[in-house]
Protein backbone atom coordinates (compact mmCIF):
# COMPACT_ATOMS: atom_id res chain seq x y z
CA UNK A 1 0.00 0.00 0.00
CA UNK A 2 1.22 3.36 -0.15
CA UNK A 3 4.00 4.63 2.10
CA UNK A 4 3.58 8.04 1.76
CA UNK A 5 0.07 8.54 3.74
CA UNK A 6 -0.32 8.18 7.36
CA UNK A 7 -3.01 5.73 6.51
CA UNK A 8 -3.16 1.90 8.02
CA UNK A 9 -5.05 -0.63 7.29
CA UNK A 10 -7.12 -2.96 9.53
CA UNK A 11 -8.22 -6.30 8.06
CA UNK A 12 -9.73 -8.52 9.72
CA UNK A 13 -9.80 -12.51 8.57
CA UNK A 14 -12.52 -15.19 9.43
CA UNK A 15 -15.61 -13.52 10.19
CA UNK A 16 -18.51 -12.78 10.13
CA UNK A 17 -18.38 -13.65 13.54
CA UNK A 18 -22.02 -13.24 16.19
CA UNK A 19 -20.09 -11.32 18.89
CA UNK A 20 -16.76 -10.07 17.49
CA UNK A 21 -17.46 -8.43 14.27
CA UNK A 22 -20.27 -6.20 15.66
CA UNK A 23 -17.91 -5.17 18.31
CA UNK A 24 -15.51 -4.47 15.98
CA UNK A 25 -18.06 -2.63 13.50
CA UNK A 26 -18.58 -0.49 16.76
CA UNK A 27 -15.17 -0.04 17.67
CA UNK A 28 -14.32 1.10 13.65
CA UNK A 29 -17.57 3.70 13.86
CA UNK A 30 -16.52 5.20 17.30
CA UNK A 31 -13.11 6.09 15.71
CA UNK A 32 -14.50 6.81 12.23
CA UNK A 33 -12.03 4.22 11.10
CA UNK A 34 -12.87 1.50 8.12
CA UNK A 35 -11.33 -1.45 7.20
CA UNK A 36 -11.15 -4.37 5.44
CA UNK A 37 -13.07 -8.03 6.23
CA UNK A 38 -11.85 -11.29 4.60
CA UNK A 39 -14.77 -13.45 5.71
CA UNK A 40 -14.94 -17.39 5.08
CA UNK A 41 -18.10 -18.11 3.22
CA UNK A 42 -20.26 -20.20 5.64
CA UNK A 43 -19.79 -17.43 7.83
CA UNK A 44 -21.01 -14.86 5.46
CA UNK A 45 -23.93 -17.39 4.69
CA UNK A 46 -24.78 -18.37 8.41
CA UNK A 47 -24.21 -14.51 9.82
CA UNK A 48 -25.51 -12.84 6.35
CA UNK A 49 -27.22 -9.59 8.49
CA UNK A 50 -23.63 -9.30 10.15
CA UNK A 51 -22.34 -9.77 6.60
CA UNK A 52 -24.27 -6.99 5.09
CA UNK A 53 -23.28 -4.45 7.95
CA UNK A 54 -19.73 -4.39 6.87
CA UNK A 55 -20.32 -3.21 3.49
CA UNK A 56 -23.11 -0.93 4.25
CA UNK A 57 -20.89 0.72 6.61
CA UNK A 58 -18.36 1.43 4.01
CA UNK A 59 -16.08 -1.71 4.86
CA UNK A 60 -14.47 -4.15 1.86
CA UNK A 61 -14.81 -7.56 2.00
CA UNK A 62 -12.64 -10.13 0.58
CA UNK A 63 -12.85 -13.84 -0.38
CA UNK A 64 -11.18 -16.18 2.12
CA UNK A 65 -12.24 -19.14 1.21
CA UNK A 66 -15.71 -21.26 1.60
CA UNK A 67 -13.99 -23.31 4.88
CA UNK A 68 -10.71 -21.67 5.70
CA UNK A 69 -8.23 -23.91 3.76
CA UNK A 70 -4.80 -24.14 3.58
CA UNK A 71 -3.56 -24.10 0.62
CA UNK A 72 -0.39 -25.66 0.95
CA UNK A 73 -2.42 -28.88 1.89
CA UNK A 74 -5.11 -28.83 -0.07
CA UNK A 75 -4.72 -29.51 -4.29
CA UNK A 76 -5.41 -27.16 -6.58
CA UNK A 77 -8.43 -28.18 -7.75
CA UNK A 78 -10.39 -28.56 -4.34
CA UNK A 79 -8.87 -24.87 -3.37
CA UNK A 80 -10.42 -23.02 -6.21
CA UNK A 81 -13.65 -24.64 -5.85
CA UNK A 82 -13.87 -23.63 -2.21
CA UNK A 83 -12.84 -20.26 -3.82
CA UNK A 84 -15.62 -20.24 -6.44
CA UNK A 85 -18.23 -21.70 -3.41
CA UNK A 86 -17.47 -18.89 -1.12
CA UNK A 87 -18.03 -16.31 -3.99
CA UNK A 88 -21.78 -16.94 -4.32
CA UNK A 89 -22.07 -15.54 -0.84
CA UNK A 90 -18.64 -12.85 -1.10
CA UNK A 91 -18.79 -10.43 -3.62
CA UNK A 92 -15.15 -9.29 -4.02
CA UNK A 93 -11.76 -9.13 -6.10
CA UNK A 94 -10.01 -9.42 -3.39
CA UNK A 95 -8.85 -12.81 -1.73
CA UNK A 96 -6.43 -13.49 1.01
CA UNK A 97 -5.58 -17.10 1.60
CA UNK A 98 -5.95 -18.44 5.03
CA UNK A 99 -2.97 -19.05 6.69
CA UNK A 100 -1.13 -16.91 4.29
CA UNK A 101 -0.58 -20.19 2.76
CA UNK A 102 -0.78 -20.70 -1.08
CA UNK A 103 0.98 -22.81 -3.74
CA UNK A 104 1.56 -20.96 -6.63
CA UNK A 105 -0.22 -22.95 -9.16
CA UNK A 106 -3.05 -22.05 -7.38
CA UNK A 107 -1.91 -18.39 -7.11
CA UNK A 108 -1.65 -18.22 -11.02
CA UNK A 109 -5.45 -19.22 -11.35
CA UNK A 110 -6.85 -16.56 -9.57
CA UNK A 111 -5.71 -13.93 -11.61
CA UNK A 112 -9.38 -12.75 -11.05
CA UNK A 113 -8.38 -11.84 -7.60
CA UNK A 114 -5.96 -8.54 -5.86
CA UNK A 115 -4.10 -11.11 -3.33
CA UNK A 116 -3.52 -9.13 -0.45
CA UNK A 117 -1.23 -10.47 2.10
CA UNK A 118 -0.35 -8.55 5.19
CA UNK A 119 3.14 -6.74 6.91
CA UNK A 120 1.94 -6.94 10.43
CA UNK A 121 0.36 -9.45 12.02
CA UNK A 122 -0.93 -9.43 15.52
CA UNK A 123 -1.09 -12.85 16.71
CA UNK A 124 -4.29 -11.81 18.35
CA UNK A 125 -5.21 -15.74 17.05
CA UNK A 126 -2.33 -17.28 19.37
CA UNK A 127 -3.37 -18.54 22.29
CA UNK A 128 0.23 -19.08 24.40
CA UNK A 129 0.25 -14.93 24.07
CA UNK A 130 -1.99 -11.99 25.67
CA UNK A 131 -3.24 -8.62 24.47
CA UNK A 132 -0.72 -6.66 25.62
CA UNK A 133 2.01 -8.66 23.32
CA UNK A 134 -0.59 -8.68 20.34
CA UNK A 135 -0.58 -4.37 20.98
CA UNK A 136 3.62 -4.69 21.41
CA UNK A 137 3.33 -6.24 17.83
CA UNK A 138 1.10 -4.07 16.23
CA UNK A 139 2.59 -0.97 17.47
CA UNK A 140 6.36 -2.07 17.11
CA UNK A 141 5.99 -3.33 13.37
CA UNK A 142 3.20 -0.41 12.09
CA UNK A 143 4.37 2.03 9.49
CA UNK A 144 3.18 4.31 7.04
CA UNK A 145 0.65 1.96 4.70
CA UNK A 146 1.08 -1.10 6.54
CA UNK A 147 -1.49 -3.88 6.36
CA UNK A 148 -2.27 -5.47 9.71
CA UNK A 149 -4.46 -8.75 10.81
CA UNK A 150 -6.82 -9.36 13.47
CA UNK A 151 -9.66 -12.00 13.44
CA UNK A 152 -13.17 -11.64 14.39
CA UNK A 153 -13.48 -14.95 15.72
CA UNK A 154 -13.82 -16.81 18.83
CA UNK A 155 -10.15 -17.98 19.16
CA UNK A 156 -9.24 -14.03 18.83
CA UNK A 157 -11.82 -12.87 20.67
CA UNK A 158 -10.05 -12.14 23.88
CA UNK A 159 -6.58 -10.59 22.31
CA UNK A 160 -8.17 -9.01 20.02
CA UNK A 161 -11.17 -7.21 21.85
CA UNK A 162 -8.22 -6.23 24.22
CA UNK A 163 -5.66 -4.76 21.92
CA UNK A 164 -7.59 -3.83 18.84
CA UNK A 165 -9.29 -0.67 21.12
CA UNK A 166 -5.39 0.29 22.54
CA UNK A 167 -4.29 -0.09 18.89
CA UNK A 168 -7.01 2.47 17.69
CA UNK A 169 -6.40 5.08 20.20
CA UNK A 170 -2.23 4.89 19.99
CA UNK A 171 -2.21 5.19 15.80
CA UNK A 172 -4.89 7.98 16.04
CA UNK A 173 -2.99 10.09 18.65
CA UNK A 174 -0.17 9.87 16.45
CA UNK A 175 -1.82 10.93 13.76
CA UNK A 176 -3.09 8.13 11.68
CA UNK A 177 -6.22 7.09 9.59
CA UNK A 178 -7.80 3.92 8.80
CA UNK A 179 -8.72 2.90 5.54
CA UNK A 180 -10.47 -0.34 3.57
CA UNK A 181 -8.08 -1.50 0.74
CA UNK A 182 -10.17 -0.78 -2.58
CA UNK A 183 -12.07 -3.81 -3.65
Amino acid sequence: MDRGTRTIYLTFDDGPHPKATPFVLDLLKKYDARATFFCIGKNAELYPEIYARIINEGHTVGNHTQQHLNGWKTDTETYLENITEAEKSIKSGLFRPPYGRLKSAQARKLSRFRIIMWDVLSGDFDQTVNAETCLRNVVRHTNNGSIVVFHDSEKAWINMSNALPLVLEHFMKEGFSFAAIPA
